[in-house]
């Protein structure tokens, strides 16, 4: 015979890191625009216990061309965002969204002018 098991419960204060519609739909608005300009071709999504994370890759075989982290502990620090490059350095680390985004998209701008 099988054996039953209940489902696992999540302990009360312990979760997981996602992004709330707003932040994902303006980091997909950029990865859209990125794929249109032939700069990015695939992407991930990393929802853990401290930190979601969304990859951008160039190729799907490679290391992401940039990340963007969402650390909720450190909001009261540095700020939960960060813009990470391909080396695994911090390029922009902020409390908004907005103005960590801004080295990918001036970057998209710069290829839309040539």
């Amino acid at each position: 015979m099988s054996n039953i098991h209940p489902f696992p419960v999540w302990q009360r204060g312990v979760g997981q890191v996602g992004f709330e519609r707003p932040e994902l739909t303006r980091i997909l608005d950029l990865y859209g625009r990125m794929v249109a300009a032939g700069m990015w071709r695939d992407y991930a999504i990393d929802l853990g216990r401290d930190a979601a994370i969304f990859s951008a890759f160039r190729r799907t075989a490679e290391r992401p061309e940039f990340r963007i982290e969402k650390r909720p502990a450190l909001r009261a620090r540095q700020g939960q965002w960060a813009l990470i490059a391909e080396s695994g350095s911090v390029l922009k680390r902020g409390h908004e969204l907005g103005p960590v985004l801004a080295p990918v998209e001036r970057r998209l701008l710069k290829v839309v002018e040539e």
